[in-house]
């Protein structure tokens, strides 16, 4: 399993390093985003943008949970879950800064998210990896629904680069809670067609809102 993810992280890595600034979304000129500064929602702005913004905000929530989990381990983890829980935690940032390195570029990434992890009990096993599956499984679906709303090519590309990764973390983080079961590729997950679940922006937002506290101007995101 940690080889499986190790060489994930590093074809990630590869493909973020090689998008520099001057890569673009959409024509330059435009203005930057709202920050959410006196007392105005946070923009997400439109067309490749958003789409960018959006799983830029999931990144940052998966981030900041996988460095909660590793700066305070549950009670009992073994090393080998604590290095697969460390591997999935630098995916995140890694997918995280790439984000908002294409972003900056623009002058348009959303600022640092304020998140609220106090329904999860860092301490519990089952909790932490209940709450991570619920992110691995939301991030893939995240993907999926909003990738046919990204027009730039290149980054449709590293998307479906992520996703896969993001694919990986969910069957990695079932196994360990059932392992040697068929979870990693459950029903609820894989519909009849061997395909993965898709829900649209909308709806993955809605399901993250209670780990976000800053407030975001979600109208924009597709609902189809």
């Amino acid at each position: 399993r940690r080889t499986f993810l190790k060489w994930s992280g590093v074809t990630i890595a590869a493909v973020a390093t090689g998008c520099n600034s001057d890569d673009r979304l959409q024509p330059t000129g435009q203005s930057p985003l709202g920050t959410g500064l006196n007392g105005a929602p946070v923009s997400l702005g439109t067309g490749d943008v958003l789409v960018l913004n959006f799983a830029y905000a999931l990144e940052q929530l998966e981030a900041a949970f996988y460095s909660q989990v590793i700066a305070t381990p549950y009670t009992g983890i073994s090393d080998e879950e604590m290095t697969l829980l460390d591997d999935v935690r630098k995916h995140e940032l890694i997918h995280r800064d790439f984000f908002k390195a294409a972003l900056d570029s623009l002058n348009a990434a959303i600022p640092e998210l304020e998140v609220d992890f106090s329904s999860v009990d860092f301490t519990d096993r089952d909790s932490v990896l209940t709450t991570a599956r619920t992110f691995e499984d939301l991030g893939v679906s995240a993907y999926n629904g909003a990738g046919k709303y990204l027009e730039n090519l290149d980054y449709l590309l590293v998307a479906g680069k992520i996703v896969s990764v993001e694919a990986r973390h969910a069957a990695a983080i079932r196994d360990l809670l059932n392992p040697k079961s068929a979870d990693f590729a459950g029903d609820d997950v894989v519909d009849e067609q061997g395909l993965d679940v898709v829900n649209t922006p909308a709806d993955v937002f809605a399901a993250a809102d209670p780990f976000i506290v800053t407030e975001i101007d979600t109208s924009p995101l597709p609902t189809t």
